[in-house]
C-alpha cells in the first residue's frame, strides 16, 4: 500500500487537520541510512512530522526542512519536504544503542535528548526564508513540534507521531496527525478535541489495527466530526542529480579540483539523502575545472 496524507477540516470550521500513513518512506529512509531501532524511531517520526509540514505550506516550488539536534546518541536529524509531502532526510549517527521505557517500547526521547533544539526553515519563494527555533521539550518529536508551532508560529497545535519498529527491525507501522485550532475557537471545542486525543490513544496502536489516515482524524475528532478535503500519495523523494553534484564539486574551487584529477583514479561522490552514488573520472574533474 502506498504512502498517503489526508488533510480535513472539523465540521464547525474550527480545527484544521491532517492525518498520514507514511510507512513506506519511513522503510525507505530506514534502508537509506542503515539505522538500528532507535535511530529508525527517531527519524521515522521526524519524516512523517516533515511530510505532513510540507504538505501544509502549499507553496509552489518551495520546501520545508526541519533540524532537530539533541544531546541523545543519534545527534542530528534533517529531514527536508517538498509543497506535495515527499521527503527526504538523514541523520548524523545511523547507529544507536537499543534503550528502551520499558520492554517493546522503543526510547526516543532518550535517542534525540532533550537538550537541543528543533529549527524549521520554510522556503516561501521569498527574499529570505523563514527561519523558527525552539528548545526541544522532550526529544519525543510529537511534543516537540507541538511546542514549535505554539511558541514560534503562534498556532495551538496537536501533534503525535509513531513509528512501529517490528522484532526483525524492520518497520511494520508508521503515521500520525497534526491538529491546528483556527482563531475563534471556543473552549468547548477545545474540550472535545481534547477528549477525542485521549480517546484515541496511541498513534502506532491504531494504524497497527489497520486504521487509515481517515479513520485516525475521525477518531481524533470525535464529536466535532470531520470533513475530508484532500488526499495525497506522498513517499521518500530524493532531487539529487548529477547536474547538482557537478555544480557542488565546482565551488569547492579550482585549486581542491586539480588535487583530484591529480589523484588519477575514479572520485565517487554519495548523495547523503539517499543511496545515489555519481562517479567522476579524472577526465570528468579536468572538464569541470574548465567550466570554473
Amino acid at each position: 500500500m502506498n504512502d498517503y496524507l489526508v488533510r480535513g477540516m472539523s465540521m464547525d470550521g474550527f480545527v484544521k487537520a491532517v492525518a498520514i500513513r507514511s510507512t513506506e518512506m519511513v522503510k525507505r529512509g530506514a534502508q537509506i541510512q542503515g539505522t538500528t531501532p532507535n535511530a529508525t524511531a527517531a527519524f521515522g517520526r521526524a519524516l512523517t512530522a516533515a511530510s505532513m509540514m510540507g504538505n501544509m505550506q502549499k507553496v509552489e516550488n518551495g520546501s520545508m526542512t526541519m533540524q532537530i539536534k539533541g544531546d541523545g546518541p543519534i545527534g542530528s536529524i534533517t529531514c527536508v519536504s517538498d509543497p506535495v509531502g515527499n521527503v527526504r532526510g538523514f541523520v548524523a549517527e545511523p547507529n544507536v544503542p537499543l534503550v528502551e521505557k520499558y520492554p517493546g517500547k522503543l526510547d526516543v526521547g532518550a535517542t534525540v535528548g532533550t537538550d537541543g533544539t528543533l529549527t524549521v526553515i520554510r522556503d516561501l519563494q521569498m527574499k529570505e526564508p523563514y527561519v523558527g527555533s525552539i528548545r526541544l521539550v522532550s526529544g519525543e518529536i510529537g511534543d516537540d513540534v507541538t511546542a514549535y508551532f505554539v511558541q514560534s508560529e503562534q498556532v495551538p497545535t496537536a501533534c503525535a507521531l509513531g513509528v512501529l519498529v517490528d522484532t526483525d527491525c524492520s518497520v511494520k507501522v508508521a503515521g500520525g496527525y497534526l491538529l491546528q485550532l483556527l482563531p475563534g475557537a471556543p473552549d468547548e471545542v477545545i474540550d472535545k478535541l481534547e477528549a477525542g486525543i485521549q480517546r484515541a490513544g496511541a498513534v502506532t496502536a491504531m494504524l497497527e489495527a489497520g486504521m487509515t489516515p481517515e479513520d485516525i482524524l475521525g477518531q481524533v475528532c470525535g464529536d466535532l466530526g470531520v470533513v475530508f478535503m484532500e488526499t495525497t500519495e506522498v513517499g521518500y523523494k530524493c532531487y539529487c542529480s548529477r547536474e547538482r553534484v557537478e555544480s557542488a564539486l565546482i565551488s569547492l574551487g579550482r585549486k581542491e579540483l586539480g588535487e583530484i584529477a591529480d589523484e588519477g583514479r575514479e572520485f565517487p561522490v554519495e548523495c547523503q539523502f539517499c543511496d545515489t552514488v555519481y562517479k567522476f573520472t579524472p577526465e570528468d574533474i579536468q572538464e569541470l575545472i574548465k567550466n570554473s
